[in-house]
């Protein structure tokens, strides 16, 4: 289970996915995938900051609210916030993953998967 920020950015980091950089947003580090806020840890809660959807936030909210959090300041953003030390290394490897690809401009996208198979 991963507990902390530098914990989560090694991870994420070592996917070594092209296009990934860190950055420091509003006085916080994240990291940025393809120029836009990928992944960073909350300022507001103990935990995790993940991209998603609002329905999909809410279902993992619903199906295991002692890990994936509420936060007011993320009500109207599709931000899936998971507590440290609940953060699943495959769950956080595979989210990371997909929504890098989502990120990802079409073009570029499909040149890397031809070039990366």
């Amino acid at each position: 289970m991963i507990s902390t920020w530098p914990d989560l950015r090694d991870l994420a980091l070592s996917l070594d996915l092209p296009q990934v950089a860190e950055a420091v947003s509003w006085g916080n580090p994240n990291l940025k995938a393809h120029g836009k806020m990928w992944v960073w840890w909350s300022p507001y809660v103990d935990a995790g900051v993940f991209k998603g959807s609002i329905a999909e936030r809410e279902m993992l909210r619903e199906a295991d609210p002692e890990t994936f959090l509420h936060h007011p300041h993320y009500a109207n953003h599709g931000l899936i916030l998971v507590a440290a030390g609940r953060i699943d290394r495959d769950w956080a490897t595979a989210r990371l993953q997909r929504t890098w690809q989502d990120m990802a401009p079409k073009r570029w996208l499909r040149d890397w998967q031809a070039a990366n198979p």
